[in-house]
């Protein structure tokens, strides 16, 4: 049994098997690409936030839980107009809160708040005036050696 006569048996089953390969593989793809999509979206629909529904609304976030889906976000359009709509309506966020701690800076700003204080009582760091002074004395070290003439 040649290529050819082998190919002009099996081909369109390879070609239809490859076809189902890429088919799978694609759509797979898309769905990670939004699953990470509606993650990031989630995770910026704060309260404060102006986000942009899919009637074509621009609104302010007054409620929002990401964990539950199922319930109603709580969006005000003008001062005083609050309107319950459903989490999955909610497009896009057109302007990210400002002033706002998400949860994962908390996270992270306690880990690293309970690092400074195992510093500070391992004797490392005594205290953030301290910090600032040594800081400041490096500065200015780093100041004199750039004024200073090398000889």
């Amino acid at each position: 049994m040649d290529f050819a006569s082998f190919f002009a048996n099996y081909g369109l089953i390879i070609l239809l098997v490859l076809l189902l390969i890429f088919m799978f593989w694609s759509s797979r793809r898309r769905m990670q690409r939004q699953k990470a999509e509606q993650e990031k979206k989630a995770q910026q629909t704060i309260p404060g936030a102006e986000v942009l529904l899919q009637g074509g609304l621009y609104g302010t976030v007054v409620a929002f839980d990401p964990d539950d889906l199922d319930r109603p976000a709580e969006i005000q359009l003008a001062p005083g107009v609050v309107i319950k709509v459903h989490s999955q309506a909610i497009l896009r966020v057109v302007e990210p809160a400002k002033g706002f701690v998400t949860e994962d800076d908390f996270i992270d700003a306690e880990a690293s708040e309970a690092g400074y204080i195992e510093s500070v009582a391992d004797g490392d760091i005594s205290s953030i005036s301290d910090d600032r002074r040594a800081a400041e004395e490096e500065a200015e070290k780093d100041r004199e050696k750039k004024d200073k003439p090398e000889s």
